[in-house]
């Protein structure tokens, strides 16, 4: 990269503060101190509240860092993927598999979910990035569909039935039979997929990536290889996601193809628009919002993704940025 691409790009890209304004600030270090502390308060002090509870922060946690996975893609890179969610699907089935034969250790399981989504990430999106637009969702959701019927058609493993994992891995220093454990853990996983995508977004490497999203024409004219820098983005980001469903099959002990289905890439890209697209916080501030409204809607009607579907549309025309930008804005600009 020559010294005057260099000077244009970091000129054209604005390098996002990791927590924004001054008022984000506050609010975001408040909401994570209270994702984190709540739930354990509540577990010490026996409250049996299920909106507080330990097993329901735990899977908006693993479902938050999917969603952080996605927007690093979707949000940073301008790549919409409607199969996100094959990589969850992944991801757990590289817990339960293995521990159906007797294979417990998470000193397997969780690099074997990383590696095995990161290579389907690759293969498919050698292929889907190769299209764009509409072409690009509908190749995603076909790899997605692929891999949900292939994981359909294994009776070995339960199929359509799912399959249950009576063990959870194994670490050997730490227990995450223990509720508390996992839910530490995850947390810990959150925070380290958020780091690591502020780090990504403002290299070098990240920054082009973003700058394919708002000009590829010029980034290609500024000599860069577009279609390598956002094939790498798109297999880390399916690493990160491999990771979540791991953590998510072992909080669930059962998994099932229906955990990679299209309507399940659907909630993941619901989550990052609900909070904010291309911020770092935002998919977080989306998925605790989206598994909040789905359970609350939930308790009154079976149809809750009917008045789901009207705030995300009243969000997206009157909400700029989603949560995130409302967040950032605060009650006054600073």
């Amino acid at each position: 990269m020559s010294d005057t691409a260099s000077a244009q790009l970091n000129d054209h890209l604005r390098v996002p503060d990791f927590f924004g304004s001054s008022t984000g600030r506050v609010v975001t270090l408040v909401f994570m101190a209270v994702l984190l502390l709540v739930p354990v308060a509540a577990h010490f002090l026996g409250i049996r509240l299920q909106l507080v509870s330990l097993d329901f922060i735990t899977r908006i946690l693993c479902l938050a860092i999917a969603a952080v996975s996605l927007n690093l893609i979707l949000g940073f890179g301008g790549m919409i993927s409607f199969g996100h969610a094959a990589f969850i699907g992944i991801g757990a089935y590289c817990v339960g598999i293995p521990a159906y034969h007797g294979y417990g250790s998470a000193w397997l399981h969780f690099p074997l979910a990383v590696v095995a989504s990161a290579a389907f990430a690759l293969i498919t999106g050698a292929i889907s990035l190769r299209t764009r637009g509409v072409y690009f969702i509908m190749i995603t959701m076909a790899f997605a569909q692929m891999g949900y019927y292939f994981f359909l058609s294994l009776e070995e493993y339960g199929g359509d039935d799912g399959l249950t994992i009576y063990s959870r891995s194994v670490f050997g220093i730490i227990d995450i039979e223990d509720k508390m454990v996992l839910f530490l853990l995850t947390y810990a996983c959150l925070v380290a997929a958020i780091y690591s995508v502020y780090r990504i977004v403002n290299s070098r490497f990240g920054m082009v990536v973003r700058g394919c999203n708002s000009n590829e024409a010029r980034m290609k004219a500024l000599g860069y290889n577009t279609y390598a820098y956002k094939l790498t983005a798109y297999v880390i980001a399916g690493g990160m996601c491999g990771l979540a469903g791991a953590l998510l099959g072992n909080f669930t002990t059962f998994i099932s193809p229906d955990m990679m289905s299209w309507s399940r890439s659907g909630e993941l890209m619901f989550m990052v628009i609900l909070g904010g697209t291309g911020s770092l916080f935002g998919p977080v501030f989306g998925a605790v919002t989206f598994v909040f409204i789905e359970e609350l809607l939930s308790s009154f009607t079976t149809y809750w993704a009917l008045p789901f579907g009207i705030l995300l549309i009243l969000s997206v025309l009157f909400i700029k940025g989603g949560l995130n930008g409302l967040i950032q804005r605060g009650w006054k600009r600073d």
